[in-house]
């Protein structure tokens, strides 16, 4: 009972000492992606934003022009998944299931 009481009582703690993160968003900007793609090294995790714009005739090259790399920490980038994951976890209770999508919207 008194471990409980500890486990509690710690957890409150946290929580009490946890900072209030404010968003300062006077300086953000939004683009619009259609495409992604990632690579990583030992030291860092980046992500390619772009917009692709299906060609209209089979066998023709797909170009994508690429609007915006987000370079993180392996950590961050960790943290990033998590909260995609999540993301698409509500978005599928509330709106069903989304199948996997080949490259070029196939």
């Amino acid at each position: 009972m008194a471990e409980e009481a500890k486990k509690t009582e710690t957890a409150e703690t946290a929580a009490a000492a946890a900072p209030k993160i404010n968003w300062d968003d006077s300086q953000m900007q939004s683009t619009y992606a259609n495409v992604c793609n990632a690579v990583g090294t030992r030291e860092e995790m980046v992500i390619f934003f772009g917009i692709s714009n299906p060609p209209q005739t089979e066998g023709v090259d797909l170009s994508v022009r690429l609007s915006n790399r987000v370079i993180l920490s392996p950590h961050a980038a960790k943290r990033l998944a998590t909260l995609l994951n999540n993301v698409v976890d509500q978005y599928e209770q509330r709106w069903g299931a989304l199948g996997p999508q080949a490259a070029g919207g196939k």
